[in-house]
């Protein structure tokens, strides 16, 4: 895989890859860096891979205009000839976990997939509950019960790596999606762009919101994950260009009401605060929620396309952005596995687009009535049995 060490920053909830074993037991509330740190002095910092997904922004995407998820980046095509196999098929999926909202959002956006396809005779599913034990002996048993093709969501990359490579040597074509493995064995490894383009996308709107000079506070999930840690230092290097004051950069660890008593205490300290940069937008409500509870204005703010979010920007009328970790990612290996059955080429890299909601187009993605964790661009709105089967 040219990608590898990837995590789900999924919103509601976070699970780590390998890359973060070595965090330390009370990870605080102290930035990593210091506001005034240079980006590139992280070692997390990549400025190759950084220039390439800041370009891939602006890269025409492959594939049908209304199917994001069907659609690539700059693919490079592999040839499948050698798995073409007459169907029905079982296609296999290993999944790492559904323990927070943005996962099962995608995995019923995921049976969904499975179910438009009559080529498909059983999707048989093992859930690894979040345990890299659990999930080797998960794929360890669908290799040997007759799988057509497997699908991987792995749970840590290093750990994984070894159970993945065994499942290529059997035979079986597999798919790895939503985070990598250190090995190129797989057909295919499907991802959107990545966390540097999420937390540029960010930091260059909240700095044409608030100017130079502006006060911007970072609020941050955890340190030590690399793809959390490119979403800041991406954001970091844009705000040192711009001239933004970075107040703060604190770890929330996902939970709302930490997020909202960091942004009252800075309130108190700083007296204003010009924008709000998250690297997950979980706790977004509660944040503004502790403007008003100051009785001072929203102030500018990034978050995700979760429906809480998007129903209170539009009921405010806030200036906000949500770059997004979309979750229609989750058709994609469906897809993937049905094509190279039939021994259609699929890219070795599948880079999906990584749109970004905005005052523009917040209308399409919101829809009234959605559960407050759903997530607009899972991709499902036009899919049998919506809304019922996600709410």
């Amino acid at each position: 895989m040219k990608k590898a060490c990837t995590v789900v920053l999924a919103a509601g909830a976070l699970v780590l890859s390998a890359c973060s074993s070595d965090l330390p037991a009370d990870s605080g509330a102290a930035p990593s860096q210091a506001p005034g740190e240079s980006a590139g002095q992280s070692e997390f910092f990549d400025q190759a891979e950084y220039e390439r997904q800041l370009a891939l922004r602006d890269a025409t995407p492959e594939g049908p205009s209304d199917k994001p998820w069907e659609q690539a980046l700059e693919p490079e095509m592999v040839d499948t000839a050698q798995y073409q196999k007459d169907g029905p098929h079982q296609i296999c999926f290993s999944n790492a976990s559904v323990d927070n909202p943005w996962r099962q959002v995608g995995f019923k956006t995921m049976q969904a997939e499975a179910d438009l396809h009559d080529n498909i005779a059983e999707f048989k599913v093992l859930d690894a509950e979040a345990k890299d034990d659990k999930q080797i002996s998960d794929i360890a048993s669908l290799v040997s019960q007759d799988c057509d093709a497997l699908i991987v969501s792995p749970n840590t990359t290093a750990t994984l790596t070894p159970a993945v490579e065994s499942a290529c040597d059997s035979g079986i074509p597999v798919v790895v999606f939503d985070r990598g493995v250190n090995t190129d064995c797989p057909v295919t490894f499907i991802h959107p762009i990545g966390g540097y383009a999420f937390g540029a996308t960010a930091a260059e709107f909240l700095s044409g919101e608030v100017g130079e000079g502006g006060k911007v506070l970072g609020l941050r999930v955890l340190p030590g994950v690399d793809v959390l840690e490119h979403r800041w230092a991406a954001a970091q290097r844009e705000f040192e260009n711009s001239g933004v004051q970075v107040v703060g950069a604190e770890f929330t660890e996902n939970d709302s009401a930490t997020a909202k008593s960091i942004v009252s205490d800075y309130l108190q300290r700083e007296g204003q605060i010009d924008g709000i940069w998250m690297d997950d937008g979980t706790a977004a409500v509660a944040v503004l929620e502790a403007f008003e509870d100051a009785g001072m204005e929203p102030p500018a703010i990034s978050g995700e396309d979760q429906q809480q979010f998007m129903q209170k920007w539009k009921a405010d009328g806030i200036t906000a952005l949500a770059p997004t970790y979309p979750t229609y990612q989750w058709r994609t290996p469906v897809i993937a596995a049905l094509k190279i059955l039939d021994g259609e080429q699929v890219p070795q890299e599948w880079i999906l687009p990584q749109p970004v909601v905005d005052s523009s187009n917040l209308d399409q993605y919101l829809i009234e009535g959605m559960p407050p964790l759903h997530y607009g661009l899972c991709g499902c709105q036009d899919m049998p049995d919506f809304p019922q089967r996600w709410q």
